[in-house]
Formats: structure tokens, sequence, C-alpha cells
């Protein structure tokens, strides 16, 4: 079919997860299994590739009867009751949470030490969500939407905070929002620069082709959100998790394919795509 395919320089994984993809390989070369505490990045087929080579994917109750053994805690980070858990239970907890979500929970937990009345804009039940939530005892209150937030009763002192990952656009549109209301808002910008100008770049890159294949797992937040930014701008974008989901009939012979992905997408994944593509 003869396309001309090119991959986004800027997609793949953001540094914190390097850093902890990093680690875990180390880990696994040096000892040959490793237990980490949920799934390390939001990727299946990342995943499936590290449990290949001997990762153990557990949740927190199998961490409760865990004794005696090394356990990575992932980029995401964790609340101060598993780190409790490790120490009555005698495990070495090899920390990869990301210097930007230790950075926002030391916040948090300064913050609530004040006795503030704190707000966090994130997704329910999401892994560094929960870890953030853990520095107040859970007394934080955790959003979704400007709708969802005026559904509290609010004080008129808010302290605001966000989810490393969260459109930074988003977060100031709630804040100004919060403020035309009469409400007093200390905002505490905590998004991740490395994410959020993944925006920018990413429109730029998505405009050049006429056809876009967005890679991401499917229980990426960060991949959702910037799928719809490529969608945005390029209708003509396909969201696909691997190459088996890739449709011959999307493309025309000729034409220019984008491939870009999400923080937690691994550039060898996308690589595989390039070369399904270049081969149809």
């Amino acid at each position: 079919m003869s396309l001309s395919v090119r991959i986004d320089p800027n997609s793949g994984f953001c540094f914190g997860v390097i850093y902890a993809i990093q680690m875990a390989e180390d880990l696994l070369d040096e000892q040959g299994y490793l237990y980490c505490l949920g799934d390390i990045v939001h990727n299946d087929e990342e995943v499936q590739r590290l449990e290949a080579r001997g990762l153990r994917i557990i949740c927190h109750e199998q961490l409760a009867e865990l004794r005696d053994e090394a356990v990575l805690i992932r980029a995401h980070g964790e609340p101060p009751a598993t780190y409790q858990m490790a120490m009555e239970n005698n495990l070495t907890l090899i920390d990869a949470s990301c210097p930007v979500v230790l950075k926002l929970q030391n916040r948090i937990k300064t913050s609530y030490d004040k006795q503030e009345k704190i707000f966090i804009y994130g997704k329910h039940g999401h892994a560094e969500v929960l870890g953030l939530l853990g520095q107040t005892s859970g007394n934080a209150v955790v959003f979704e939407s400007l709708d969802e937030l005026l559904g509290h009763e609010l004080p008129e002192n808010i302290t605001l905070y966000s989810q490393t990952t969260k459109s930074t656009n988003s977060f100031y549109n709630i804040k100004n929002q919060l403020e035309g209301r009469g409400y007093q808002v200390n905002a505490n910008d905590t998004i991740c620069r490395q994410v959020s100008n993944r925006d920018k770049d990413l429109r730029r890159f998505a405009a050049q082709f006429d056809q876009i294949v967005f890679v991401s797992g499917t229980k990426s937040s960060n991949g959702k959100v910037l799928y719809q930014v490529c969608l945005e701008t390029n209708p003509q974008t396909h969201f696909i998790s691997n190459v088996g989901e890739i449709q011959t009939d999307w493309f025309k012979p000729g034409q220019s394919v984008g491939i870009c992905g999400a923080t937690s997408t691994p550039m060898w994944l996308m690589e595989q795509v390039r070369e399904r593509l270049l081969n149809l």
C-alpha cells in the first residue's frame, strides 16, 4: 500500500515511568523475579513483556499476605498505610514513585497538617489519587468535574490540588469558576509539565498527517486525554492498544500516517505499529 509513516518523537514513556521500569529490569536481571504493587504502567503489552521476565503483579490484599520479600512501588506512588504494612510484614519497598508525585504528596500532607480544606481534581480510584488521599487520612475531597465539586458543601477557603496528569486548562478553568462564585481559592498547580506540554506538541504533530494511529492501553487516563487531543486536531485518528487492532481499510495508498501515544506507551510498541503499517 506504500504509506509514509512517522512516529512522534515526543510520545512514549515519561521520565517517571522510564525510572520505574529501569529499576524493575535491573532487579529482574539480579534476582529473576520481582513483586510489583499494581500494574507497573497502564499498558498491558508492556506489563506482559515484564511478566515474561519475572515481574509478579500483586494487589494490596496479596501484599498483606506477603512476608520477607522485596516489592516495587510504581511511579503512581502509595499512601502511608502501604509503608506501614510493609514495616509490619518485613517487606523491603523499592520505591520508584515519580519525584513529581512525591513532591505533590508532601505538599498535600503539609496543607492537611495546617488543617486546610483540601480538594483534589483527579480520577476516583486512580492509583496516584489514592496515594494523595492517603496523605489526608482520607479527608480530602476528590472530584472529576466542576459540576461534581459544586455538588459538595464548599467552605469559603478552598485549597485546590490536582492529579499530576490532568489538563492544565481544565484546572485553571475550575479555579476561575470558583473565584467567580466568590470562593477564596489557594490553587496549587501540581500538574506535570512533561505531560501537559504534550497537549501542544501532539496538536502540532497530529495536524501534519492524513491519518493518526494513537497507541495506548485502555486503562491509561493520560491516554484517554491525549487521544481526544489528537481526535480534535485530526478527525482521522484511530485508537489501538496493539498491532492486531490495525484495520487496513483505514488507509489509502500513498497516505501519510503519524503514530503517537500516551506517557505509558512503550516506544517498542509504536515501532511495531510502524513496521506493520509499512508492510500493509
